[in-house]
């Protein structure tokens, strides 16, 4: 199984998507991890939604749809739908 995830962090006010294999929680640990890149230079990002796919092409798919959006309503409007249980 694969993984389509939004995580944020409070410190950048930024959302984060992503796609990773079936340990969500090592790829956090690694994101808040002290490392290069847009993620590392934080330590607070939490995932705030995921979606579940079972081929990896489908979770990359839906990461480069969801960054297409360039929307930070939108994306909102997403986490919020999937902690409500309605649907966007």
């Amino acid at each position: 199984m694969y993984n389509c995830y939004i995580l944020y962090s409070s410190l950048l006010n930024k959302y984060y998507i992503g796609h990773t294999g079936d340990d969500l929680q090592e790829r956090l640990r690694k994101h808040n991890s002290n490392h290069k890149g847009f993620t590392g230079n934080v330590g607070d990002w939490k995932i705030m939604y995921v979606e579940t796919y079972s081929t990896k092409d489908d979770a990359f798919a839906r990461e480069r749809q969801i960054k297409s959006w360039k929307n930070r309503v939108r994306i909102e409007a997403l986490i919020k739908s999937a902690t409500s249980g309605s649907s966007v």
